[in-house]
């Protein structure tokens, strides 16, 4: 039986009939993580797929219902990867799911250059802020700020990991969408998918979802808007969906 440790508590992802061991103080998923694991595209059948910035394991958790290929994840944070790999062996996905502690910018040169067939990164969003603006819990500001990570780093490094013509997909803030082509594009990842979330009808997108394929040809596509509320405040009928499969 996996231990829980002081603060942690174990929550149920439901439409995938699986427990995740979460800590507020250390570190939760968001909704942005769930997005990005049913956004990407995925081989079915087999192929090598990793999660860069992985957290707790939430999106390699959510990829292994989607595709029998071998997923690995990088969390640079000790505690938080050991929350992780408990949630992995709750889950008994020890044989499909390898997880490593450590800094993704040492992954290329740890894992070999182009190896794999899609590369997902759910990175920090906030550009390093002066020390009194920063989240005073030190697990939360690395995980949200670019401190250890930057949206460069992320996308550099996803284009040496992916197989030409390999899949790569980032969930991010639409502010940071010029960043995000142009960085992808000086990294030969050319954006061939794009998706705006919205919280609500007639809100401001709060979220993008966004693949490109290494060595790619210009062709990108602008999916069909994603609402996560309706009007009453409940989930939409695509959200209830992907939350709960209904």
């Amino acid at each position: 039986m996996v231990q829980l440790r002081e603060g942690e508590r174990l929550d149920y992802l439901l439409a995938e009939d699986m427990k995740i061991i979460q800590s507020p103080h250390v570190f939760n998923f968001s909704l942005d993580a769930i997005l990005l694991a049913k956004f990407v595209y995925v081989p079915i059948q087999k192929g090598n797929l990793i999660d860069l910035c992985t957290g707790n394991s939430i999106i390699p958790l959510l990829l292994s219902t989607r595709t029998k290929g071998k997923i690995t994840g990088v969390e640079i944070q000790e505690r938080i990867y050991d929350m992780g790999k408990r949630s992995i062996e709750y889950n008994h996905l020890q044989d499909r799911i390898q997880l490593i502690n450590g800094d993704i910018k040492h992954m290329p040169e740890k894992l070999g250059h182009h190896k794999f067939d899609v590369v997902t990164c759910n990175p920090p969003y906030f550009q390093t802020p002066n020390s009194s603006e920063q989240n005073l819990n030190e697990h939360l500001a690395i995980a949200r700020h670019e401190i250890l990570c930057t949206l460069e780093d992320a996308i550099r490094v996803s284009s040496q990991l992916v197989k030409q013509g390999g899949k790569v997909a980032f969930v991010h803030r639409p502010g940071r969408l010029l960043d995000i082509v142009t960085l992808m594009r000086k990294y030969r990842v050319e954006p061939k998918r794009l998706q705006f979330v919205y919280p609500k009808l007639g809100k401001e997108a709060n979220t993008i979802l966004i693949e490109g394929i290494k060595d790619g040809n210009p062709d990108l596509k602008v999916l069909p808007p994603l609402v996560v509320y309706e009007q009453n405040n409940e989930y939409t009928k695509e959200l209830r969906s992907i939350l709960y499969g209904e």
